[in-house]
């Protein structure tokens, strides 16, 4: 059961490494001289290495070390990140995540992605010659840590001659047991360069001193002559006298007191230090279903608490109100508390894209930029997960039917790069979202008479252009003349619009011919636990999210009949259609003569909803329906009230889509 918690625990950071990875790269190709991003790519394919050995990744690691290779190359300035490069490396950062998933070398992608590699490697072999002096802490043992599997993993570098140092072993009566006092001078040649070296002793730096230099071929030849006794040490530092390491190479094979060198391990200490730590993040990694079960837990304590207060007003127990004040502020605040963490920087998805854009616009012959702004905008990690599909057709649709090919937008005197701006930012309890770009715009005579051969509207008047745009979320619209691999089958835009009402959100397109087209999505915070209105109808209960609610006004018989059966009322001068809940959900029974309009408003949009009577404000835990009635439309899901009765959540954009899609067809 541990070794599987510790596999699991390995994906999620392999996972988080390799979106590092993917950003890094692509940061590369546009800054192919920034060593910084060289090496923060470094560190995240040695982790990867690394800790798969731990774990038992044995694929994994076999398949990153010779991208680890590679780009130790380009660290040490012997390889440059050509755009060659960073297409094979990309495609290999898809393939450790097959590995990950399951799949293995033997498979033709990754086999092949693999080999690409090792030819990167072969054909810049270069061997160098390297003294190593490894001098563990006396404490090393008691932290857990062997010397030993550092020993190996030096051999397996290159041709490695290790001797170990004895000189410093106490009598057996001043022993301890759990003390280290060997240690060793290696000899090693290999052609991975002096920071794979350093990467064998990265997790024991504050465990042991190590110093590593370069030699040339003269003193690795004296070092094997020493070693194997057929020159004495006089003799050779005789022969090395103008040699510049002479004093370090005598130290190394024994011949000095180590005491004479102390200054030199104490610089050589200090160069290892790492340029510009960051300061240690006090976090801990919590399983997203333990947050979600947490999330549940609160939204029953704030069912709980609205029955205390429920009950706290029905009578004069100054004592019970007092307490049920105390829990209405305690349960607020573990509402907000637990709200927070389930919010997430919405960077996370936007960093995907970068990939999607780059490679679809190769792809397409294009040439594309994305420019992504408000990436630390937040939002629920539900909401996240869920806005990913939708997001990826809007940019497929404007990379392939909105950008231009370079020549055309040259013709037309704009720059051969397009732009696509992906952007979000906080407004009230919502974040906006909005995909623009700088392309040919959407065509607005075709797509009207799309919908016209269709017979999604009639021909008895023209729309306006926002309802014109919005034909194209309609399933299997399309006006391309050509299927592509990218487009042109119809589908993508209806999902987005599924998705989209799904979230409780809404969308808008505005485009401009020859200028662009900016897609707009509006998402409420979060899906948990939401401020809504409570309304009634005979003596079923209804909620409203009070997120779209602007005012409520009473309609009386009089004024039904002044409308002459149309559903219109005049709000302070204003003409507001409005929709009769009672008739959406066949609610039988009579009305009462005073009835109310809960106007809402949507994307500049005012329409009314007429319910029986109104409650309040009600903090509604949102709860989801059995799968008998997941599709119902018009209803997103169930809360429970105070007093024990359920609630059903009213789906205002959706009964709102489904009457104005009734009125297209009917007339």
């Amino acid at each position: 059961m541990m070794e599987n918690t510790h596999k699991e625990l390995y994906r999620e950071e392999t996972l988080e490494h390799l979106a590092q990875m993917e950003d890094t790269l692509l940061e590369l190709e546009e800054s192919p001289d920034d060593m910084d991003l060289v090496g923060t790519l470094f560190r995240s394919i040695h982790t990867i290495k690394g800790s798969g050995a731990m774990f038992g990744f044995d694929d994994i690691v076999t398949f990153t070390h010779e991208i680890e290779t590679v780009f130790d190359l380009v660290r040490q300035g012997k390889m440059a990140p050509t755009a060659e490069l960073i297409d094979l490396s990309l495609k290999a950062r898809d393939c450790i995540r097959m590995l990950l998933g399951g799949s293995d070398l033997k498979d033709p992608v990754i086999e092949q992605v693999h080999l690409a590699f090792q030819r990167y490697t072969q054909s810049s072999d270069q061997d160098l010659t390297y003294r190593i002096r490894f001098r563990p802490h006396g404490d090393m043992f008691q932290n857990g840590t062997s010397p030993i599997p550092l020993l190996r993993e030096l051999h397996d570098l290159g041709e490695c001659r290790a001797l170990a140092q004895l000189e410093e072993i106490p009598p057996l009566h001043q022993c301890g047991p759990e003390a280290c006092y060997t240690y060793w001078d290696i000899i090693l040649t290999t052609d991975k360069g002096v920071n794979a070296i350093k990467d064998v002793f990265i997790f024991v730096e504050d465990l042991a001193d190590v110093t590593i230099d370069a030699v040339d071929e003269d003193k690795k030849l004296g070092e094997i002559l020493l070693e194997k006794g057929d020159v004495t040490a006089e003799a050779l530092k005789t022969s090395l006298d103008r040699k510049k390491l002479i004093g370090e190479i005598l130290v190394d094979t024994g011949a000095v007191p180590p005491e004479q060198v102390q200054s030199a391990l104490i610089e050589q200490e200090q160069v290892r230090k790492k340029k510009g730590q960051e300061d240690a993040i006090e976090s801990i990694r919590v399983a997203a279903t333990k947050l979600d079960t947490l999330v549940d837990l609160v939204g029953e304590m704030v069912t709980l608490q609205a029955r205390i207060a429920q009950r706290a007003a029905t009578t004069e127990d100054l004592e019970l109100i007092l307490i049920s004040e105390q829990v209405e502020r305690l349960t607020s605040e573990l509402r907000d508390n637990a709200m927070s963490m389930r919010m997430l920087p919405i960077g996370t998805t936007f960093a995907r894209f970068k990939r999607l854009v780059r490679d679809l616009s190769r792809e397409l012959g294009k040439e594309i930029e994305l420019v992504t702004e408000g990436a630390q905008t937040e939002l629920d990690k539900t909401i996240i997960e869920r806005l990913n599909d939708p997001l990826v057709h809007i940019l497929r649709n404007s990379i392939d039917h909105g950008i231009e090919s370079p020549e055309l937008r040259e013709a037309r005197g704009k720059s051969k790069t397009g732009t696509i701006r992906l952007s979000a930012l906080h407004s009230g309890a919502h974040v906006i979202i909005s995909v623009k770009d700088d392309g040919n715009g959407l065509d607005r005579a075709a797509i009207l008479a799309k919908a016209l051969e269709r017979g999604i509207i009639s021909d008895r008047n023209e729309p306006a252009d926002k309802e014109i745009y919005s034909f194209i979320f309609h399933p299997g619209f399309s006006t391309a003349r050509e299927v592509t691999n990218v487009s042109g089958r119809g589908v993508g835009m209806d999902v987005v619009k599924k998705t989209i009402d799904s979230l409780k959100a809404s969308v808008e397109v505005q485009s401009e011919p020859g200028r662009g087209t900016t897609v707009t999505i509006k998402l409420p915070l979060t899906l948990a636990i939401v401020e809504g209105l409570l309304v009634t109808i005979t003596d079923q209960y209804y909620v409203l999210p009070l997120s779209v609610v602007e005012e409520c006004v009473e309609l009386t018989k009089e004024d039904v009949v002044k409308s002459h059966g149309r559903n219109l009322a005049q709000i302070r001068g204003e003409i507001v259609p409005y929709i009769r809940l009672r008739n959406e959900f066949s609610i039988h029974g009579e009305a009462p003569d005073m009835e109310q309009i809960v106007v809402t408003g949507n994307d500049g949009n005012r329409v009314g909803f007429v319910v029986d009577s109104v409650i309040g404000q009600h903090q509604t835990v949102i709860k989801s329906l059995g799968k008998f009635y997941r599709h119902v439309e018009g209803i997103s899901g169930a809360t429970i009230l105070g007093d024990g009765t359920v609630a059903l959540i009213v789906d205002t954009p959706q009964l709102l889509n489904k009457v104005e899609l009734a009125e297209a067809v009917f007339g």
